[in-house]
């Protein structure tokens, strides 16, 4: 949450001319309702399913970046849809900076609670690992201007690809 999600994927689409997609929106767009009325209905594990359903959807559509909730790495599915379908890059951000970017946001239905640092502290101890386990590259979003994000992560991408793309005799001649 807070972490620049939305704002880093719609610039990063914009450079490689590609179509955002945005997980949440999806399914905004397939109730009719917002999110935080899912959850009062349907509570977390309803939310979740339905989360599912849209990550599987949307990511059978290529090319694209897909803006993902935050919780969505809990499913075992969603880890597995993630990491198969394409290069993932994990928007790391701190409790603090995260505290001051949702502050006045109202829409989220996790931090309506007494308590918001310590509810991002634990999601933040219970998600990291599995955000860790799945994603090709993580990128600090506290330490980086939207921009010199989206940089990051196109230099962080292209030295990926390019490592792939050399044959395996060349890779080992070139690293000893």
């Amino acid at each position: 949450m807070g972490a620049g999600k939305t704002t880093i994927g719609r610039l990063l689409a914009k450079c490689l001319k590609i179509e955002f997609l945005d997980s949440d929106r999806e399914i905004e767009q397939r109730t009719g309702v917002d999110i935080p009325m899912i959850f009062e209905y349907e509570g977390e594990e309803g939310f979740r399913r339905r989360e599912a359903d849209a990550i599987r959807d949307l990511t059978r559509r290529s090319p694209i970046i897909l803006a993902t909730g935050g919780g969505s790495v809990l499913l075992p599915e969603n880890r597995k849809v993630l990491s198969g379908g394409g290069f993932v890059v994990y928007l790391r951000c701190s409790v603090e900076r995260q505290l001051e970017r949702t502050m006045k946001d109202c829409h989220r239905p996790l931090l309506q609670t007494e308590n918001p640092r310590e509810r991002l502290e634990k999601l933040l101890a219970m998600r990291d690992p599995l955000y860790r386990e799945i994603a090709d590259c993580t990128v600090d979003t506290g330490r980086y201007s939207s921009r010199q994000a989206v940089r990051e992560i196109l230099k962080i991408h292209t030295l990926a690809k390019r490592r792939t793309e050399i044959p395996h005799e060349d890779a080992q001649r070139r690293t000893g």
